[in-house]
This record gives structure tokens, sequence and C-alpha cells, in this order.
């Protein structure tokens, strides 16, 4: 049953870590392409929409992807997916992207802004560290719980950790304090 306490907070750590770890990739290949400076005419061939649903069903979110393709100086074409796009942005259009020479299908079609970027960062880093500080503390805390079970409530069923067998160097009597009337 302790496992659980452990297991489960672990795994939820583990994939919050994850999710940090893709986010600042991510962020990273955006930065190296709006500062390489390069930047091509890409047309978007196709968008579509995915949704999803939360918790019981009652909030549901839409997500705006769009397919470009683009030919870099090098000659060959390049196709890329990014998501939250805008979404004045259809088939057909054609859109100026933003690339770093040595991965160009890393490129992206979202206007340079660093400081908005870097705060969304932030912000989504805060929140992944504040849950992932939960679950460190949930599995403290309950790792405190057990130890203290283990302490004061072993083998005794008054909780008392004496494990008295009766008969053993027991007479009645012995725990009264003579000096009380």
């Amino acid at each position: 049953m302790e496992f659980f306490f452990y297991a489960v907070p672990t795994l939820m750590g583990a994939g919050l870590i994850a999710v940090a770890v893709k986010v600042i990739g991510r962020y990273q290949q955006v930065r190296q392409a709006w500062a390489s400076g390069l930047t091509a005419e890409a047309r978007c061939l196709r968008t579509y929409t995915t949704t999803s649903r939360h918790g019981d069903g009652d909030r549901v979110t839409s997500t705006l992807h769009h397919v470009y393709e683009f030919t870099p100086p090098g000659g060959r074409a390049v196709r890329f997916e990014e998501d939250n796009g805008p979404a004045t942005t259809i088939e057909g259009d054609f859109v100026t992207v933003y690339y770093a020479a040595d991965r160009p299908e890393a490129a992206t079609a979202h206007a340079p802004s660093p400081g908005r970027s870097a705060a969304s960062l932030v912000a989504l880093l805060c929140f992944l560290g504040v849950a992932l500080a939960f679950c460190v503390f949930f599995m403290v805390t309950a790792h405190g719980m057990f130890d203290a079970a283990d302490m004061f409530g072993t083998g005794d069923e008054f909780g008392t950790g004496d494990e008295f067998e009766p008969g053993e160097d027991f007479e009645p009597g012995d725990e009264l304090d003579p000096d009380l009337p």
C-alpha cells in the first residue's frame, strides 16, 4: 500500500519534468530560428483543428495546427507543422518563416516576440515547479506518516508500542501507584 504513495507522485513528477524538458527544447528551437536571421517564404499546405476533453468532459480545448512547406537556399523542400498559429492563415496562404541553417525543420511561422515567449516559458516553468514541489511534499509527508505509524503502532492493539504478552512478569496491581488511595 505504501508503494502507491511513492509511485504515483514519482510518475507524476517524471511527467512534469518531461513536459518541462519538451517546453524548454521548443523554446530554444524557436529562439534559435529567430536569432539566425534567416527567413523564407512558406506556403500553408494544410490547417486542421484538434479537440480534447479534460476532466469529466465539461472543458474542451481546441488547438489549431498548420502544415507549412518552404525551400531554403539549399534547394531541398522542408515541411513542418506548428501548433497555435493564427486562425487567419488558411491553406494556400504564403507566410514568412524563420529558421536556423543547421535545422530548417525546426522552423517557426510565429513572428519574433522574445520577451513574450520568455515570459510564457517562465510562467509555465513556475507552474510545473510548484506541481513538482507538491509531489515531493506529498511523498515526504506520506513517509513521515508511515514512520510515525511504525514507531507508535507496531504490534499493540492499543497503540502504545509495547508488545505486552499477558502472564509475563506481570502481577495484578503492578501498574498501580501504591501511594494513591
